[in-house]
């Protein structure tokens, strides 16, 4: 979790920690989730002022590991959180797995997306298999979203907008830094899991997502992708997001292999009350950008 927010405890099979960071809600307003096994975020973009006017972020419990446990977990945040309950001018939602993968768009063919997903992912005869194009950059991200809590969402919000997360953090990060005349390594770090986007010759030159338990986790893969990659660590830039701070054992970590090193900046084209800072803008990096 990110440090330094202040939260609260909801016992039964869901912990919540929320933070309160709520303003009054005005129609118009846009409504922007990001959900995963563990996980759901939410937060609420006005669009009269384009400010961010409201957060929150509920992890479940450990015993969360499917999506009919996700959708039930879901269903009863919906009934006890009172801003999922508002009708919003748009919505869009962000998967948050491991079951995708990147194609160039000259190869894409829209008949063999199965076959692009199963050499990297465990599917299903049923699997239910979509694909985000990533603008301006000629890759296709074929992906399986949770399909019951689609069918959930269209039953509160009717229309809403779903991608995967991972086109949302490279489709950003592409736009930001694509003209950087050196190799960036950017890691987008969460409880359980990391992702590596590796940006290079004014291309991405790399994607990934990574489990972890420990920061000798975290700083093996970050090496061991630089190694298959010939970057030198002495020279490669490596920018951290996500739950992390400079007193963040993994930063620790890294801070003593990687000579540049550093934590994300905001770029975020919408407006903040003082209440957000940049530890919290960086931790909800993908969820802020994803509209």
């Amino acid at each position: 979790m990110v440090t330094g927010l202040h939260f609260m405890m909801v016992t039964k099979k869901i912990q919540k920690t929320k933070k309160h960071i709520e303003h009054s809600y005005h129609n118009d307003s846009h409504l922007s989730i990001q959900l995963s096994l563990d996980g759901f975020s939410f937060c609420v973009i006005n669009q009269n002022t384009n400010e961010v006017s409201g957060i929150n972020h509920t992890t479940f419990a450990s015993t969360s590991s499917s999506p009919q446990k996700l959708l039930e977990n879901v269903m009863q945040l919906f009934q006890s959180e009172k801003q999922l309950q508002k009708r919003y001018n748009s919505v869009n939602i962000t998967h948050v797995n491991d079951l995708s993968t990147l194609v160039p768009k000259p190869l894409f063919d829209e008949k063999n997306l199965k076959n692009y997903i199963r050499y990297s992912s465990k599917i299903y005869q049923n699997d239910y298999i979509v694909y985000d194009e990533i603008d301006n950059h000629d890759l296709v991200n074929v992906y399986i979203p949770f399909v019951n809590l689609n069918n959930f969402f269209l039953e509160k919000f009717g229309n809403f907008e779903y991608k995967h997360f991972s086109t949302v953090l490279i489709e950003n990060l592409m736009n930001t830094y694509k003209f950087c005349e050196h190799p960036h390594m950017f890691v987008n770090l969460d409880t359980k899991h990391f992702e590596i986007v590796i940006i290079a010759d004014h291309k991405l030159l790399f994607y990934n997502s990574f489990k972890h338990k420990s920061k000798e986790d975290f700083i093996y893969y970050i090496l061991f992708t630089a190694e298959q990659l010939n970057l030198n660590p002495e020279k490669f830039e490596l920018m951290l997001s996500g739950n992390i701070s400079k007193d963040h054992p993994y930063y620790k970590m890294a801070y003593k292999y990687i000579r540049n090193i550093a934590l994300l900046e905001n770029r975020s084209k919408y407006k903040f009350g003082p209440y957000f800072n940049e530890e919290t803008k960086r931790g909800f990096y993908t969820l802020l950008n994803q509209f």
